[in-house]
């Protein structure tokens, strides 16, 4: 057997087994958020728990994270049309929506400071502990989100993607789409459960 065939066959292997991977990953992270949701709920039934209004940040939040869903779709298309530079901007841009909706979560944590919610201390409740532990692990998975896309912009900078090659940018926008939907998950549970 050849080097060559050897690196093709190493190659083919890693491209079947990179999106199971991913897939099992992203189903521990559902499992991890539908335990803490589920904790949520429970501690719905204390004494001392609180009802309160999502602060506003969080909905521009949600709608920055949708449009960076938007925009990385159509970078795909256009990278299956193999049309670089067009996908490459609407990379940028998704990120630079990505680095929004952080901002907005920060935000949104310092508004409920302002009317006295805090995460830990005497001023702190259980319900604004789990409304900000959540949403602050959320964060640090979309975070994460923001390194895969920083990769895949490295990467399509580089032009190691085209029509026929993107498999790096599938798991990319896999992964990005993923964190995306599991806050809109996350904003209409606290939006309805309260």
């Amino acid at each position: 057997m050849s080097k060559q065939t050897l690196q093709e066959e190493l190659k083919a292997g890693k491209r079947k087994s990179a999106k199971p991977m991913l897939w099992v990953s992203m189903i521990s992270m559902v499992m991890f958020f539908a335990g803490l949701t589920s904790a949520y709920v429970i501690s719905m039934k204390r004494d001392d728990w609180v009802s309160f209004d999502l602060p506003q940040a969080f909905y521009i939040s949600t709608v920055l994270i949708v449009l960076s869903s938007i925009t990385l779709i159509f970078s795909q298309k256009f990278l299956k049309k193999d049309n670089l530079k067009a996908s490459l901007g609407l990379l940028l841009v998704t990120l630079i929506l990505g680095l929004g909706f952080v901002w907005y979560q920060y935000v949104g944590f310092n508004e409920l400071k302002s009317v006295g919610l805090y995460f830990t201390g005497p001023e702190s409740t259980v319900s604004t502990s789990f409304i900000l532990g959540i949403t602050f692990m959320h964060v640090l998975h979309l975070l994460a989100g923001i390194i895969v896309l920083l990769v895949v912009i490295y990467n399509h900078f580089k032009k190691k993607y085209s029509a026929s090659d993107m498999l790096g940018f599938e798991l990319g926008g896999i992964f990005w789409h993923f964190v995306d939907v599991l806050w809109i998950y996350l904003f209409f549970f606290f939006y309805f459960i309260r």
